[in-house]
C-alpha cells in the first residue's frame, strides 16, 4: 500500500457504510452531516455524488454533499451541469494542497489558484452559487486569498483550519500569517476539522491551540466543527473527538459555541 498523509490505514481499509457512521456518531450530539468527496477516480465524480445521494434518499443521512469537478479541464461546465442535478449538492472540492513532501501532495502543481485554466473554470463554477471547499498549506495561502478576493460572491470553506503541518516555531508563524490573509477575506470560513492529521492523535492541547487561534482570527460565525471520519478512526472515536473540540471552545460564549458547532455549518452548507 502507498504511504498516506495520515499514516498506515489498514484498520479502516474497507467500505465505510452509513450504518457504521451512524454508530460512530451515536451519543455525540450530531444532528446533520455533510459528505465531502473522498477522491474517487476523477472519471467517477458523478458516480460518487449519485451514490451518496442514493444513500441519503434511503437513510436520511447525510444532509449535504460536496462533490468533485476538475477545474483544470478544458471546460468544467458540462460536469457541473451534471452534478447540479443532485438535490443535496452544496459545493465542490478540488484539492489544491501541494507540498515538497510527496506524501502530502495532492495537487498537480503548487500554484493552481493562480493558474489561468483553473481561474477560467472557476469563473464558470462561481456562477453556480455553490461553495468551494478550499484545501491549501500555509505556503499557498497568498494565492488562495487572492482567489477568494477575486470571487467575493463564492463562499470558501477552508479545510482543516489551514492544515498546520509544520509544528516548528517557524512553521506556526507562517501558518498564522497565511491565516491572517485568509481571514481578511469575508467570504472565507474555516472548518475546524482534521486537526490530528499530522500528529495522528486526538491531542486536546494541540486542538485547543489551533481552534483558539483560528476562532480569534475568523470569529465564531466564520468557524465550523467538522470531523474527518473515517480517517480519524485511526486514532480516536467520534465521542472523544467532539469532546476535545467542546473543551477547546469552552471559553467562548454559549452563542459562539453554538455558531461553531451548528449555526455556521447550517448556513454555509445550506442545511
Amino acid at each position: 500500500m502507498l504511504p498516506r498523509i495520515f499514516g498506515p490505514y489498514e484498520p479502516i481499509r474497507r467500505d465505510y457504510s452509513i450504518d457504521e457512521y451512524l454508530a460512530d456518531i451515536a451519543g455525540a450530539g450530531i444532528v446533520k452531516s455533510v459528505y465531502v468527496q473522498a477522491n474517487w477516480a476523477p472519471a467517477q465524480a458523478e458516480d460518487e455524488v449519485a451514490w451518496v445521494q442514493g444513500v441519503a434518499d434511503a437513510s436520511g443521512w447525510p444532509h449535504g454533499i460536496v462533490g468533485y469537478a476538475d477545474l483544470m479541464a478544458d471546460d468544467v461546465r458540462p460536469a457541473l451541469d451534471r452534478l447540479m442535478r443532485y438535490p443535496l449538492l452544496r459545493g465542490i472540492r478540488m484539492q489544491l494542497h501541494w507540498h515538497d513532501n510527496e506524501m502530502y501532495r495532492f495537487a498537480r502543481q503548487p500554484d493552481l489558484a493562480d493558474d489561468k485554466t483553473f481561474r477560467r473554470n472557476f469563473a464558470a463554477f462561481a456562477e453556480t452559487g455553490l461553495s468551494f471547499d478550499l484545501q491549501v498549506f500555509a505556503g499557498q495561502m497568498d494565492g488562495a486569498a487572492r482567489l477568494a478576493a477575486d470571487f467575493p460572491n463564492t463562499t470558501f470553506i477552508l479545510q482543516h483550519a489551514g492544515m498546520l503541518e509544520d509544528l516548528t516555531d517557524e512553521g506556526r508563524v507562517a501558518w498564522r500569517a497565511g491565516m491572517v490573509k485568509l481571514a481578511a477575506q469575508p467570504n472565507v470560513v474555516s472548518k475546524l476539522s482534521g486537526l490530528g492529521t499530522f500528529i495522528h492523535d486526538n491531542d486536546s492541547d494541540h486542538i485547543a491551540t489551533v481552534v483558539k487561534q483560528t476562532v480569534d482570527l475568523f470569529g465564531a460565525d466564520r468557524c465550523l466543527f467538522g470531523s474527518n471520519f473515517p480517517i480519524e478512526k485511526l486514532w480516536t472515536d467520534y465521542g472523544s473527538l467532539v469532546a476535545a473540540h467542546r473543551e477547546a471552545i469552552a471559553g467562548y460564549s454559549a452563542e459562539e459555541q453554538k455558531a461553531i458547532l451548528h449555526d455556521t455549518a447550517a448556513r454555509v452548507y445550506r442545511l
